[in-house]
């Protein structure tokens, strides 16, 4: 009864920073929420697990794929806010404000991948994954990993109509998350 608790009020929180995504469901925000939710899903079905046999191999590998997570999305974050600018809607938009940028920012880690935030949600994903593997964590693994592909692609599509030739020349140099994989 806890963890359903916790999951609705941090799902609430997740809604109250959404809504205008999910307002727009063509919009790379739409997918992205779900993407949010299945790592919710996976973060309290497992907090239990969390530090149970530390040293084994599974937990390890857990712990280097949230480590990873959280080095993608703070220097992410930050070449993003750095080096993006920011370009003011005329309209309503479902984007965050650091999600606009006026500048396609190809630095840093950015020169390798081009989505190391949901990068970071992958490796987050599949991290609390390991913390105890059975059908309902896989599935919701495998749910934030589609979910974040679709984002990935929307996004890629709406920067395409933001940037133009400068970004599919961008994408012909980067792969989407995972440095020379994909």
């Amino acid at each position: 009864m806890i963890r359903l608790g916790v999951f609705a009020l941090a799902s609430v929180a997740i809604i109250s920073v959404s809504w205008r995504s999910l307002l727009h469901p063509a919009s790379h925000g739409f997918p992205r929420f779900f993407a949010f939710e299945s790592v919710l899903g996976l973060l309290v079905l497992n907090a239990s697990s969390w530090f149970i046999d530390p040293l084994g191999v599974r937990q390890l590998v857990s712990w280097v794929l949230l480590i990873g997570s959280a080095v993608l999305v703070v220097w992410g974050f930050a070449l993003l806010r750095r080096q993006g600018g920011f370009k003011p809607s005329e309209e309503v938009s479902p984007d965050f404000d650091w999600e606009r940028t006026g500048h396609l920012v190809t630095e840093g880690i950015y020169g390798t991948i081009r989505h190391p935030m949901y990068s970071s949600v992958l490796l987050l994903a599949w991290g609390a994954l390991l913390k105890q593997v059975n059908p309902g964590t896989i599935l919701l693994a495998v749910a934030a990993s589609v979910a974040l592909t679709m984002t990935a692609k929307l996004e890629e599509a709406e920067n395409l109509a933001r940037f133009g030739d400068e970004y599919r020349e961008y994408m012909k140099r980067t792969h989407r998350f995972i440095p020379l994989v994909f």
